[in-house]
């Protein structure tokens, strides 16, 4: 069982995020918290959490680092019973809110592993982003973390961006394993409905010539990919539980939640999930869209899938791809080994 909390509030509106996230409701901080308290609550009913059996705990967003610490505390409180032994706890940060006494304060609950939404270390770019730091502001805050002793650090760059050049990336890859970082994930700039960079297509500019020399360079550095966007010589055990497929309970305006063949989705309207966060869309799904995705998943990480949920048919197109050296078959698990392909793989095996 895995545990996402969603943090709907930002500094600033990045031009390419399409997540649930504001920058005028701030006001909401307090109420918004109490909410999480009360969807919490009802939702280890629901999935009947028993002591010690979350796994992982991920604080994304929007930015987790703009709510204080003591906010966080009734949660932290709440779940105490129910976690493992030496649980993965992550939450995501932007450089410019997460201050020294932010860090501290939220290792101080039990968060672990800290994930910085970097991006890029050049100004021109980081403009065109809209981010709301600069490249001293990250240095800083993943040196501060590391001196407050987070042993796992990772953060994120954003590549095929306009303007993006192997200089700019490289000079991004450079500073960023200057850094006490053991994780890294990169995204490639998609153009998204509703974000201001959808009327500007032309700011997204992939080549799977330039994507492959990213992903050669990073893993020639020494952090090895294990996902199709992320690379470590730590892998994170939360990641790997989506890739799994495990259950997982979203909690927060917009998060999205998982049990066997339910996915649960709380209300993406800040006031409206405030006044009512038990209001969640139930979404069934069947045995055939659990494949597809187990398939799906399983295809874009180090995970694979196992062989059985393959009917007949889908197993010979599978044998084709083993010849072609597209899959392998290792202990009844088919693995992929370019990840770039997995979309490609799953239709040709499911169609």
């Amino acid at each position: 069982m895995l545990l996402y909390i969603h943090i709907p509030f930002c500094d600033s509106k990045c031009s390419y995020c399409a997540f649930n996230s504001y920058v005028d409701k701030f006001h909401l901080k307090e109420e918004y918290m109490k909410s999480l308290m009360t969807q919490l609550d009802f939702e280890l009913k629901i999935f009947d959490v028993k002591v010690q059996t979350i796994e992982s705990i991920f604080i994304g967003g929007g930015t987790p680092s703009t709510v204080s610490p003591d906010l966080y505390e009734p949660i932290f409180s709440l779940i105490k019973p129910y976690l493992k032994n030496n649980i993965e706890i992550t939450s995501e940060a932007n450089p410019n809110s997460a201050t020294f006494e932010w860090l501290k304060g939220m290792f101080d609950l039990g968060v672990n592993r800290i994930s910085f939404g970097v991006q890029s270390f050049n100004p021109e770019k980081l403009k065109l982003l809209n981010r709301a730091h600069q490249a001293l502001d990250a240095k800083n805050a993943i040196i501060n973390a590391k001196e407050i002793g987070y042993k796992n650090i990772s953060l994120d760059l954003i590549y095929a961006t306009l303007g993006d050049t192997k200089e700019l990336l490289k000079h991004d890859l450079k500073t960023a394993f200057s850094l006490p970082i053991n994780h890294l994930s990169a995204y490639a700039l998609t153009i998204e409905e509703g974000t201001p960079f959808e009327s500007k297509p032309h700011m997204s500019k992939e080549t799977l010539k330039l994507t492959n020399w990213l992903f050669e360079t990073i893993e020639k550095s020494g952090l090895k990919q294990y996902e199709i966007s992320n690379f470590g010589t730590y892998q994170s055990s939360h990641n790997l539980g989506y890739w799994k497929y495990k259950d997982y309970i979203g909690l927060g305006s917009g998060a999205v939640g998982k049990l066997e063949l339910q996915r649960f989705y709380p209300t993406t309207v800040l006031e409206n999930y405030i006044k009512n966060p038990l209001d969640v869309r139930v979404e069934e799904l069947s045995i055939e869209d659990k494949k597809i995705e187990q398939i799906f998943l399983g295809l874009r990480s180090c995970v694979g899938f196992d062989a059985s949920i393959l009917n007949e048919q889908e197993q010979k197109r599978a044998v084709i791809l083993v010849d072609e050296k597209k899959l392998f078959l290792k202990n009844d698990t088919f693995y992929n080994p370019e990840y770039l392909l997995a979309d490609e793989i799953t239709l040709f095996l499911t169609s």
